[in-house]
């Protein structure tokens, strides 16, 4: 059912968005006259390797820097890119991906190589299912941009305070995933982009009724500081972020 439910969204929401996203291509690219499509390998299902669509929001090969995490203030992000990144419309063509079967519409966010080669063991477990276009932890850290602003280093900041609970949260999905769930998830991501406020306590219901430990439903309900934790698996909070992957694109 929920491979069924994903083919027939994503068909009829390409459809329905071609005006907008042939708008937006045109736009991203009238901005420095490259390419609109970004095309990032990320890691899928059962560790496959896929390129996940997007429209570009930073400068030509920005990958390149070796820098994972992006933060708002971040100075690869283009004029145009801002724009698409604040109304999360960047991440439209993954539809795409969900067609063509590499992404479901509901599903842990995918990572990029450098940091999967990172996770716990227990965090591995987020490739037994499809990665989604987006998750509980999608809404509960929709301004991650503003999280890492002015991080002197944004990889380890994301490490810290982020990917502990982000993990958790997708790792509790994976407890109770149904087609329920999924459309408890889709309705409260539609609810976020008209007040964030209710979808975070939409979110902190659908936590506390997945039997999520009382920390998790604090930090889910984003309403206090999110604190340096431990990733799942794992005994101690991380303190330095060296990735062999992003080793080698430095000394490329």
């Amino acid at each position: 059912m929920k491979r069924s439910f994903d083919i027939l969204a994503a068909f009829a929401g390409l459809l329905m968005l071609l005006p907008l996203l042939v708008l937006i291509a045109a736009l991203v690219f009238l901005g420095d006259g490259n390419t609109p499509w970004f095309r990032g390998v990320r890691m899928g299902r059962g560790g496959h390797r896929f390129r996940m669509l997007k429209f570009r929001t930073m400068i030509p090969d920005a990958w390149k820097s070796g820098v994972s995490s992006t933060g708002a203030a971040d100075q690869r992000i283009t004029r145009v890119g801002k724009l698409l990144r604040c109304a999360k419309l960047d991440e439209l063509p993954q539809l795409w991906n969900v067609l063509i079967g590499d992404m479901s519409l509901v599903g842990p966010r995918p990572q990029v190589e450098a940091d999967a080669v990172l996770y716990s063991r227990q965090e591995q477990r987020l490739f037994e299912v499809r990665p989604g276009i987006t998750d509980l932890a999608s809404i509960v850290f929709a301004d991650e941009g503003e999280i890492l602003a002015g991080a002197p280093d944004p990889d380890l900041t994301y490490n810290r305070i982020i990917r502990p609970w982000k993990s958790r949260l997708a790792l509790l999905y994976l407890e109770r995933q149904s087609f329920t769930a999924d459309i408890q998830i889709l309705w409260l991501t539609l609810l976020g982009a008209a007040s964030r406020a209710k979808a975070l306590r939409g979110v902190g219901r659908v936590v506390a009724g997945w039997g999520g430990d009382p920390l998790l439903c604090r930090m889910a309900a984003r309403r206090e500081e999110l604190l340096a934790w431990p990733p799942p698996g794992a005994s101690e909070v991380v303190t330095e972020y060296k990735s062999p992957l992003n080793q080698k694109v430095a000394q490329a």
